[in-house]
């Protein structure tokens, strides 16, 4: 079971339902800590008693996944279902989806600062630098790493897909331009750029004249972000890879990045009261 649930987690599987017995009174056909794995493509994995509770699960696994929420089953199993046990159980039914990957393309000092934040906000890195001896650094610690130049993406990122996002923050603006250039033809969910608004323009625009030298259509830019990060004013390496993984964040989410203050709301009425005649 835990080998299926990681499957899902790591991208191997589609969206998944995990039920798991978390309450049971009386005579109930399993125990607390039971569980039933319900995959995208109907395949079922454990148990939580068979019988109508369990069919009652699986349509509330179903509905999980068609939704994208977990949810709860409570039932007495004589009263609810017609069944003999005589008890009653809780079940929760818990929506699994993969992580999102995140290719980091550089393993310099952002990269180093943004790996651990990327992960504790739920995303799956892998990191890829032609520089072996930065990729044993500990903030990247049982993450997928890859020693590979960026000519070497199509082997690095056999698998690179629609719903990955992808960082490029090389050491090296060539690099960054031929990374560029690869990666606007793979798919992808977001792709962005280190770098100022110069290096920008310069970049993409090399790219493009390119491009059309070569007699391609224009690259699909609307899901490339550059410079990456959210307009928060830090310099440090902490401080953009904080901007950017709040990029990430909002991006994932369909977030602004715009504060969430009310407190202008508050204050306008009191302030217009204040202001009336008595």
């Amino acid at each position: 079971m835990a080998r299926e649930v990681v499957d899902v987690l790591e991208g191997r599987r589609g969206r998944a339902a995990l039920a798991t017995v978390i309450g049971r009174s009386g005579s109930a056909p399993q125990r607390v800590g039971a569980k039933l794995l319900l995959h995208e493509d109907g395949t079922l994995v454990g148990t939580v008693g068979g019988g109508a509770i369990e069919a009652q699960v699986v349509d509330a696994c179903r509905s999980a996944i068609r939704d994208g929420r977990s949810c709860q089953v409570q039932a007495h199993l004589v009263r609810d279902l017609a069944m003999c046990c005589g008890g009653a159980m809780e079940v929760f039914v818990e929506y699994l989806q993969p992580q999102p990957r995140l290719v980091v393309i550089g393993a310099g000092h952002v990269a180093q600062a943004l790996a651990p934040l990327a992960v504790s906000a739920d995303f799956r890195l892998t990191v890829v630098d032609e520089r072996e001896t930065l990729l044993e650094h500990p903030a990247f610690a049982d993450m997928t790493t890859g020693a590979y130049d960026v000519d070497e993406l199509d082997v690095a990122l056999p698998d690179l897909g629609e719903g990955d996002y992808v960082l490029i923050m090389t050491h090296d603006h060539a690099r960054d331009e031929r990374a560029l250039a690869h990666l606007l033809r793979r798919p992808h969910r977001y792709l962005g750029m280190i770098g100022s608004r110069r290096k920008v323009h310069s970049l993409v625009r090399r790219v493009l004249d390119k491009e059309a030298r070569m007699g391609r259509s224009t690259p699909d830019l609307s899901r490339l972000r550059a410079p990456i990060g959210l307009a928060l004013g830090g310099r440090t390496p902490a401080e953009i890879a904080i901007s950017v993984v709040a990029e990430l964040i909002a991006e994932r989410h369909g977030g602004s990045g715009r504060s969430m203050s009310v407190v202008s709301e508050v204050e306008a009425p009191r302030a217009e009261r204040a202001s009336e005649p008595e």
